[in-house]
C-alpha cells in the first residue's frame, strides 16, 4: 500500500474552505494519512504556495517529528513549537517568520494559489529543533525519505 493523505475539509485540486484561510479563522485543516511503510521513524509535513510571487515557495506550515504511528493531525493544532498531540511532534518557522499554520492569504488578484501539503516518511528521526525552517528540514530529510504524498487545495482572493 502507498502512502497517502487527504483532508477532511477539502477534496484533493479543490477550494479551500475560508475557515482555514488568511480570511478566515485561519486554523489548520485535518489531515490524514495511511499507508506508513514498514521502518519509518517519523514523519514530516510541509505546506507551501509555490504560486506565490517569491523567489521560493511561500511557506505556510512546517511541522516534523511526528510519530509514524500517528494516522494524522486534527484540524485546529495550536501555534506551538512543541506539541502534545501528536506527542513529540514539533513545529517550525513560516515565511511570516512564526511558528505553526498560517493559511492561504495570496495577493489579491494574482489568481488561483495551489497550496501542497506534503507529507514525508523518514528513515531516520531528525535531530532538528522546534523552530526550525524549511530549509534546515529539508537538508535533514536528505537520503532519509522513504516515501512521500500529497494533497493539494486551492485559495484566490
Amino acid at each position: 500500500m502507498a502512502l497517502t493523505i487527504r483532508s477532511s475539509a477539502f477534496a484533493n485540486q479543490a477550494w479551500i474552505p475560508k475557515r482555514f484561510t488568511g480570511d478566515g479563522e485561519d486554523v489548520s485543516p485535518e489531515l490524514l494519512w495511511s499507508g506508513v511503510p514498514t521502518g519509518v521513524k517519523e514523519l514530516t509535513l510541509i505546506c507551501d504556495d509555490p504560486d506565490a510571487p517569491t523567489p521560493q515557495p511561500w511557506v505556510h506550515w512546517v511541522i516534523f517529528k511526528i510519530p509514524a504511528t500517528a494516522t494524522g493531525l486534527r484540524e485546529h493544532v495550536p501555534t506551538t513549537g512543541l506539541l502534545s498531540e501528536p506527542e513529540g511532534a514539533m513545529q517550525g518557522v513560516n515565511s511570516w517568520s512564526e511558528i505553526g499554520y498560517r493559511g492561504p492569504a495570496p495577493p489579491r488578484g494574482h489568481g488561483v494559489h495551489h497550496y501542497h501539503f506534503k507529507l514525508y516518511a523518514l528513515d531516520t528521526a531528525l535531530a532538528v529543533a522546534a523552530g526550525a525552517d524549511k530549509k534546515t528540514i529539508l537538508a535533514a530529510m536528505e537520503g532519509h525519505i522513504l516515501a512521500q504524498a500529497e494533497w493539494v487545495g486551492t485559495y484566490e482572493r
